[in-house]
């Protein structure tokens, strides 16, 4: 049966898809979750949806066209997150909602047009998973990894720290454009296996898994890429032989996932804890003066 699957041209490129969705959302979504931003991209997501109408609506490939209102929609909203101060709450909300009205008014325009469309769009589709959709994906994906590979460090260094960052000469507002811009491109590639209501979940749960039990930032970067691919192919596998939705599936599976970790995170860091006791105990004692014996420091009476 899996041979059967992986013969089937459509699942060829179910798979590819989510392998690369594997590996682009949590390694974006590391970034988010430093700086405090994880529903980010669910608000991306909701712009994104007028694009897919667009695309529907000027026969034009979804993809590529959600991906550009996607990347005008971050960059607005960060420029609302920079100079939006009291009112930039109620901007955010009018433009989320306005995409996802957007979107639906848009595919009921266009020719033979129909809310059912965006069913595939909203939750993720094997089936419609096209040659074009695959290159699109192809291309942006590597575009995601260049980025948040090539710029980690100083990626890292804005959303750890603004104020640092400024201070240490980075360029920090175009490295926060280029963080949200990064952030709707992974929206665009992911909603053909994920679904746009359900991407940001993939770009957060294996972050915050993998932060159960890593210790440092390349750990967790690597533990939360390596968490997506397995359930984003597993998720993908089993919605073709069980009949599910996939994005559904694979939100479910890091979910599971995040669950595990977290349980076995509690008696590793009792153990831990219990270690450096130990080793405390161990320190002094090593270190206490013999009886009879005088440390430096230690007043004299005469």
């Amino acid at each position: 049966m899996i041979l059967e699957m992986l013969q089937s041209p459509f699942m060829q490129r179910a798979l590819l898809a989510a392998l690369l969705v594997g590996i682009i959302a949590p390694a974006v979504g590391i970034y988010l979750v430093q700086r405090r931003q994880a529903l980010m991209g669910d608000g991306i997501g909701h712009v994104a949806m007028t694009g897919v109408g667009l695309g529907f609506l000027t026969s034009t490939n979804p993809v590529w066209m959600a991906t550009l209102v996607s990347v005008l929609g971050a960059v607005l909203m960060e420029l609302i997150r920079i100079y939006g101060r009291t009112r930039g709450d109620i901007a955010l909300a009018m433009l989320f909602y306005g995409g996802m009205a957007g979107g639906v008014l848009l595919i009921e325009l266009s020719d033979g047009g129909s809310v059912a469309k965006l069913t595939t769009y909203l939750f993720g589709s094997l089936s419609t998973v096209s040659d074009a959709d695959v290159l699109a994906i192809v291309l942006l994906a590597a575009f995601v990894v260049l980025v948040s590979l090539g710029l980690r460090r100083q990626l890292f260094a804005v959303s750890q720290d603004e104020e640092f960052a400024r201070v240490t000469g980075l360029p920090v507002r175009a490295l926060n454009l280029l963080i949200a811009v990064t952030a709707a491109v992974t929206v665009s590639v992911a909603m053909r296996v994920v679904g746009l209501l359900l991407v940001s979940a993939l770009m957060v749960v294996p972050v915050a898994a993998a932060q159960q039990i890593s210790r440092s930032f390349k750990a967790t970067y690597a533990l939360a890429v390596a968490i997506g691919v397995v359930v984003a192919l597993a998720g993908t596998t089993t919605s073709y032989f069980q009949e599910v939705p996939p994005g559904a599936t694979i939100v479910m599976l890091a979910i599971a996932v995040f669950v595990v970790l977290t349980a076995l995170a509690t008696p590793l860091a009792r153990r831990r804890a219990k270690a450096l006791e130990n080793g405390g105990a161990n320190e002094e004692a090593c270190t206490a003066p013999m009886p009879g014996t005088r440390r430096p420091g230690d007043d004299v009476r005469v």
